[in-house]
């Protein structure tokens, strides 16, 4: 599992996908969560601007993120 720290109170998760090199712009994150699965805290996500605060788990193509 890795952790991600923010600065600020939240990040969102298309822009979280982007930091961790799933996507490589911010436009793919719509498409990229229609055609694959996110979790957020153990649920399937598809929203790209859901709002990720610290202490959540953000699982993406077998790893796992920690939001710090």
């Amino acid at each position: 599992m890795k952790t991600i720290k923010i600065n600020g109170d939240y990040i969102e998760l298309g822009k979280l996908l982007k930091m961790v090199n799933v996507i490589s712009s911010g436009g793919e994150a719509k498409y990229y969560l229609q055609d694959n699965e996110v979790l957020v805290n153990g649920e399937l996500e598809n929203r790209r601007g859901k709002k990720l605060y610290p202490g959540d788990v953000v699982k993406v193509e077998d790893e796992e993120y920690t939001i710090k």
